[in-house]
């Protein structure tokens, strides 16, 4: 098959999966380009943003960062301290990025939570070329966030109701991600440990404290149950 083929299979394998991505990304990018036109920035911020920073948070932060007195230490200890929960997942996803040529650059630089979540959990057909269908995701995703990001941008100073509360849309996909890995595991063992770390850091760090913490300590705990896990899922195959 050429290489063409082989780039459309892979992405029509990817573009199923990102739809749920699409509402969120396409709900928030167009607060945050509303949010930075009621700032007072003009229309190619938002897009200039969305497309070379690409990273939600740190980019309603940026919003702030602009208009206060220039501080490149405090934009990058802010950057670092928002974003960190990136380490955990680039650790994750050595294995499935490695030897995927030029698209590794890409893969690297576009990660964000969503696409992490697909990459790191999604079942790739047989015959589905890998490194094209992360590829895809993680552009699919990007261009989503650009879409949206553009067009509130562009339309903020025509468009007038409460934003407030869009952000659900990203915690309710969240939830439908994570309960369709749930229903594809034999035994769900990780994903436990995962919900009872968190439930814990989140009791003693608080809401505003426990993100890094958590990802650090499951991190930890399934690498030293890695073994007996995989011992136990080859049991169970």
């Amino acid at each position: 098959m050429s290489e063409k083929g082989i780039c459309r299979k892979a992405f029509k394998a990817a573009f199923p999966h990102t739809i749920p991505i699409f509402a969120g990304f396409w709900f928030l990018g167009m607060t945050y380009g509303i949010y930075m036109n009621v700032s007072g920035f003009p229309f190619w911020y938002p897009m200039l943003m969305s497309l070379t920073i690409f990273a939600g948070s740190v980019e309603f932060v940026a919003v702030n960062l602009l208009l206060g007195a220039f501080n490149p230490l405090q934009a990058l200890a802010m950057t670092l301290m928002i974003n960190a929960r990136h380490l955990f997942y680039g650790l994750s996803m050595l294995e499935k990025y490695r030897g995927n040529g030029w698209k590794d650059f890409y893969l690297i630089f576009g990660m964000c939570d969503e696409s992490f979540s697909i990459n790191y959990t999604a079942e790739i057909p047989q015959g589905i070329h890998k490194g094209w269908f992360m590829f895809f995701v993680t552009l699919l995703n990007h261009f989503y966030w650009f879409f949206g990001a553009s067009l509130g941008g562009i339309f903020g100073s025509l468009i007038q109701f409460d934003t407030k509360g869009l952000d659900f849309v990203m915690m309710a996909m969240f939830v439908v991600i994570f309960m369709e890995q749930w229903m594809k595991e034999k035994e769900h063992a990780s994903s436990l440990v995962g919900l009872g770390v968190t439930l814990l850091c989140l009791i003693a760090f608080g809401a505003d404290r426990f993100l890094i913490p958590a990802m650090a300590v499951i991190l930890g705990v399934l690498t030293f149950l890695r073994k007996p896990l995989e011992r136990r899922r080859e049991a169970g195959d």
